[in-house]
């Protein structure tokens, strides 16, 4: 049973799976937390009454990212671990072969604004600071932080961010493209359920086939492949 990472699908909004962490009062980011990131990211992978996805942290705060107190106590080998655990939950959230989206509430901050980046999509409240803030702790931004940072917002914007840990408001982060869509803040998560429910009715396989293609980890021949599953798929073999 997880602890800090559920799995929720809702009569409201059918074929749309909820990836919820709870971990009050921030939803920091622990190596437990970041291993229930990867279960849950297979199983919603999986689940065939899943379409699409939303990352939700609830309606005061998305995350504050990684657990600091904890890292403290890590010594070299036990940090080396623990950011390639990081690593995985970012890259299992990245590889969900379905929509998904981010309903950013509050802060997302450090590894939390990584866990976000990880998501097809953002959403946030018109009020929220987003920031890449492990600086301010001695830190960097860990398990290929640095480098989605980079993809989304180019390499000079991500570098100021990284090195400054400065906090950026809503708008800012919407013309920068840390996120892609400012709502209401009450109005987060419904706008998030809007924007996956759009892909329910969709062929799970071409979904899988655009985003994996798009995220541009496939080889020519892989490429290939990819472009004939969607015929196996549609054929009902």
């Amino acid at each position: 049973m997880r602890e800090f990472v559920s799995v929720h699908v809702g009569e409201q909004y059918p074929g749309v799976g909820i990836v919820l962490i709870t971990r009050m009062p921030t939803n920091a980011l622990t190596r437990q937390a970041h291993r229930e990131l990867v279960f849950a990211a297979a199983e919603v992978a999986e689940r065939t009454d899943i379409a699409a996805v939303i990352l939700f942290g609830g309606h005061e705060i998305f995350s504050a990212g990684d657990d600091v107190p904890e890292l403290r106590t890590l010594n070299r080998e036990e940090a080396v671990t623990a950011d390639r655990v990081r690593r995985e939950a970012l890259d299992a959230v990245a590889a969900i072969p379905k929509p998904t989206v981010a309903a950013v509430t509050g802060y997302a901050l450090g590894s939390g604004l990584s866990l976000a980046l990880a998501a097809d999509w953002r959403i946030s409240g018109d009020n929220v600071k987003v920031g890449a803030t492990e600086i301010l702790a001695g830190l960097v931004p860990g398990g290929g932080g640095c480098e989605r940072l980079a993809r989304a917002i180019g390499v000079s914007r991500a570098k100021e961010l990284a090195f400054s840990g400065r906090f950026v408001g809503a708008k800012e982060a919407l013309s920068l493209g840390l996120v892609d869509e400012l709502v209401a803040p009450d109005d987060v998560f419904d706008a998030a359920a809007a924007w996956a429910g759009r892909f329910v009715d969709t062929s799970p396989a071409a979904l899988a086939g655009a985003k994996a293609l798009i995220d541009g980890r496939l080889g020519p021949d892989e490429q290939a492949e990819r472009y004939g599953e969607v015929f196996t798929a549609g054929d009902g073999s």
